[in-house]
């Protein structure tokens, strides 16, 4: 036993070695340092907008430092501790140590995990959209049955969210959703769950108890920053104003807040309904505006890449299976991970798929290179 905990203790220290490389540890120490000089100047706060985004910016890359020293002063302890465990055949120290292992091997994976986000907007926050397809009011509550799954996600995480806009089914459920969600590298770790959701149960609305399969379909966006420069002319859009309504049509504002706006050239509309100014909403609908037309334009810059690359891409069609009857599963089809939780993967513990995705991808952007 021993000599098999020295090995893996030897590899989780050669795997933690590799990570601090590809982090560059010492370069996020130098971040740290300009960082902390710029949020000590005492005019910091004449802009608070660029004052936000520099303590953001500071806590972020402290947070990164400390996760990855911490990690390296749990794997120094950890061979102390099971050498003095092996020397005075301490029982319970053994147990300690082989618990600490697991769990560190376990958060080792996930930062290595994390090191595969090197995408363009992989560090940014995600702007979240989620739609009822195929199903009838059974899939509009799939779609709120989806919305659920990652707000729970999120709060599990500690990671604000904000619902910019839910447009209510008529018998039950969602059309659709979209909502942000704020957090380092939060965008690169969703963006593998975009692609349409199949769910197989019995249905609810069903008087005859019949299996029913429906459908929802999710996209990912990173939130746009001011350094991308979607230039948004105004006589490219239409700007509609529009009462706030909640569950069965019921008012939530009583003035016209909530606001639609059509981007006339592409067609694409957005809204927004959760705050109590229409100056407020409009500025949150055309961030999503913006970062619909980011995507887009990054969507046409790909696609001759794509066209040569066996036909493009799969990836965006369906790509999960949720199935609660006949018998529980929840599986992904690209990664051919699964688990038979069903409820628990609903309830937000979605971090097993959201890593096996992030693996599949980078093995496919490797192979495709």
């Amino acid at each position: 036993m021993s000599a098999e905990f020295e090995d893996i203790l030897k590899d989780l220290g050669g795997k933690l070695t590799r990570i601090e490389s590809v982090m560059d540890v010492d370069a996020l120490r130098k971040e740290v340092a300009s960082l902390e000089e710029e949020a000590a100047r005492p005019d910091l706060w004449d802009n608070p907008e660029s004052a936000q985004k520099v303590t953001s910016q500071l806590s972020h890359k402290q947070a990164e430092v400390r996760r990855v020293t911490e990690l390296r002063q749990r794997l120094d302890d950890l061979g102390v501790l099971h050498e003095l465990a092996e020397a005075e055949g301490d029982a319970a120290s053994k147990t300690e140590a082989e618990n600490e292992l697991t769990a560190l091997a376990k958060d080792i994976d996930a930062l290595e995990v994390r090191t595969l986000l090197s995408g363009e907007y992989d560090e940014r926050n995600a702007v979240v959209t989620i739609r009822s397809e195929a199903g009838g009011v059974d899939a509009a509550d799939w779609a709120e049955m989806l919305l659920r799954m990652y707000l729970r996600w999120a709060e599990r995480h500690g990671y604000p969210t904000e619902v910019y806009d839910i447009s209510y089914a008529e018998e039950a459920g969602i059309r659709s959703a979209t909502f942000k969600v704020s957090a380092p590298y939060v965008y690169g770790t969703l963006s593998v769950e975009q692609g349409t959701h199949r769910l197989v149960r019995i249905s609810p609305f069903d008087n005859q108890s019949r299996r029913q399969t429906s459908f929802a379909h999710v996209e990912v966006l990173p939130e746009v920053e001011e350094v991308d420069h979607v230039d948004v002319p105004e006589k490219d859009i239409r700007v509609d104003v529009y009462r706030s309504s909640g569950p069965g049509g019921q008012s939530v504002n009583t003035t016209d807040s909530a606001v639609r706006i059509t981007h006339l050239p592409t067609g694409i509309v957005v809204s927004c309904q959760n705050e109590k100014s229409q100056l407020q909403n409009k500025a949150a609908a055309m961030k999503v505006l913006q970062a619909k037309l980011l995507q887009r334009k990054k969507a046409e810059e790909r696609a001759e890449l794509d066209a040569l690359r066996d036909g493009g891409s799969s990836w965006g069609n369906q790509m999960r299976s949720y199935v609660l009857h006949p018998y529980q599963l929840v599986k992904d089809l690209r990664t051919e991970y699964e688990v038979g939780n069903p409820s628990a993967v609903l309830d937000g513990e979605i971090d097993a798929f959201l890593e096996a995705g992030i693996r599949w991808r980078k093995q496919q952007e490797t192979a495709a290179a």
